[in-house]
């Protein structure tokens, strides 16, 4: 039910039992489970998102436009407060907690987490960036475009080198001497190379959606290094 679950000394079968009808109700999936306790006590924390997939061929939504591809697609804040009343509810009428609590529902955020092989699938089309058990290519830690999961379950990503001709460092300006995990590349009007990694499921350590910045509508704008005298004005 939920990709996620942190339950220690919680009865989990009965406590999933009573939130599956209510996410079902609600048109709703789980992502995300935690019980634990911070400064205002015990809290259960639930992710939920819209548990409509998204349909073969569909189109994917613009910018401003959320689908069923979207992560919180369907997750308004009203939502979240009649799902939190009918599982207070439900967990009353059980006794499934001993004591004071707080529950929270929310959704999962434009940088959700992936955690299952359909994760990957379903956010196709999505910047994302990947940690490693071990390195590929020299890096633990990878960005690019989801681009699906192919027949053996690895998961596909796209990413756009540095141009051939400017090349990022030494190591990129010898390729003989880097492993062969390129699954096919091809070059863009602008000289740079977008390349596809397969990459096993099995070393995934994390995985979660970026927020792609110039697919809202962004421009980055460049970094300003602040000096020394900027400083010691802000203090006056």
């Amino acid at each position: 039910m939920f990709a996620y679950e942190k339950l220690p000394g919680l009865p989990r079968e009965r406590l999933l039992d009573a939130i599956e009808p209510v996410l079902r109700a609600h048109g709703l999936a789980g992502v995300e489970i935690v019980w634990r306790t911070d400064a205002q006590g015990r809290v259960l924390v639930l992710t939920l998102e819209s548990a409509a997939a998204p349909e073969a061929g569909q189109a994917e939504p613009g910018p401003s436009e959320p689908g069923p591809s979207e992560p919180g697609h369907g997750v308004t804040l009203e939502v979240c407060s009649r799902v939190s009343r009918d599982l207070s509810t439900a967990f009353d009428v059980l006794e499934l907690f001993d004591g004071n609590y707080r529950l929270e529902v929310g959704s999962p955020g434009l940088e959700r987490r992936l955690y299952t092989v359909a994760d990957y699938q379903r956010f196709r089309g999505k910047l994302a960036k990947l940690k490693l058990s071990s390195p590929v290519a020299g890096q633990s830690v990878i960005t690019g475009t989801l681009a699906g999961v192919d027949a053996e379950g690895r998961v596909l990503l796209e990413r756009d080198d540095a141009p051939r001709s400017e090349p990022k460092n030494r190591a990129e300006s010898e390729p003989n001497q880097l492993p062969n995990v390129l699954e096919g590349a091809a070059a863009s009007d602008t000289g740079a190379a977008t390349a596809t990694r397969a990459i096993a499921f099995e070393q995934i350590r994390s995985g979660q959606l970026v927020v792609d910045w110039r697919e809202m509508g962004f421009s980055p704008q460049p970094r300003q290094r602040a000096g020394r005298r900027s400083a010691a004005r802000g203090r006056q």
